[in-house]
């Protein structure tokens, strides 16, 4: 039940989902469909099996889950204003540019690449928001991460508190992760806890 416990706490369900943004599953279904919303990044499929005085029961469903930061996301699409990819880009891109820990360039390639782990639900899953602002922030952090650590030589001071300030951001923007998914995740691979 652990997991359970886990998906309730960050997650929302995809009728939670809907009853946040005042719309329908057919709103959802749509704007999913057309590329525009994250899948949900958790999906069970569960059976119960119930036994009563009045006999065995037993039914099966499916219940997906959804990151709460995509609240926030659905009814931006439901305005309707904005295209989706551009709005994406430019929130990552002015994300990056408020982090000063170094630069990392977000060429046309790269926020395509995003794009489509953030429509897959994978940001959902690893990000605490889910949203372009954290997908951007882990990212730098793990570019930080990786370019100060690993060729292995000894840091100096300066970049010992740059790994130290970009752990603090991973930490900050990635999400406590299910209790099956710790062991692999982004925040045991870079040493948080």
């Amino acid at each position: 039940m652990e997991l359970i416990d886990y998906l309730h706490t960050h997650f929302l369900t995809r009728g939670q989902l809907l009853a946040a943004c005042a719309t329908d599953g057919a709103h959802l279904d749509a704007v999913t469909a057309a590329g525009a919303m994250p899948a949900p990044s958790y999906r069970l499929h569960l059976r119960i099996d119930c036994a009563s005085y009045f006999g065995d029961h037993t039914e099966t469903h499916t219940q997906d889950w959804f990151a709460k930061g995509y609240v926030e996301w659905l009814r931006m699409l439901l305005d309707g204003s904005q295209d989706p990819y551009t709005l994406f880009a430019a929130r990552y891109r002015a994300a990056l540019a408020a982090l000063p820990l170094f630069d990392m360039d977000a060429t046309d390639a790269h926020l395509r690449s995003e794009w489509q782990h953030f429509i897959a639900g994978t940001y959902g899953l690893c990000t605490r928001s889910g949203l372009p602002e954290d997908i951007a922030a882990k990212e730098l952090a793990i570019h930080v991460i990786r370019m100060l650590t690993d060729d292995g030589r000894v840091l100096d001071a300066d970049e010992r508190e740059r790994l130290a300030r970009a752990r603090d951001l991973l930490d900050r923007a990635s999400s406590p992760f299910a209790p099956h998914e710790r062991a692999r995740s982004s925040r045991a691979r870079y040493g948080l806890k």
